[in-house]
């Protein structure tokens, strides 16, 4: 079970984040200092660990609120909610 959760939550988050708005940051900052690449990936790694950190410490405390099921609910609500609105914004646009 330990595995197969680290495994569904890494492959999710590794997916979400390819070429995100972070990665697309990340990429700059090392163009921009490539003498410095370790220290771009030494920020950019203490940056999404604290950030995930503060996920994870959310997602505990809403837990103890609401049920977890309803939280998934709103999450895949959410999410369809920037699908509907990515799409509709390209065909306006």
């Amino acid at each position: 079970m330990t595995l197969k959760l680290f495994l569904t939550v890494f492959a999710t988050i590794f997916l979400a984040e390819l070429g995100d708005k972070t990665q697309l940051a990340t990429v700059l900052f090392a163009g921009r200092q490539p003498g410095s690449l370790w220290i771009v990936f030494l920020g950019a790694t203490a940056a999404l660990v604290l950030s995930t950190a503060i996920g994870v410490a959310a997602g505990a405390a809403a837990a103890h609120l609401v049920n977890p099921r309803y939280l998934s609910f709103v999450a895949g609500l959410g999410f369809i909610c920037i699908g509907v609105w990515t799409l509709w914004t390209a065909y306006a646009g």
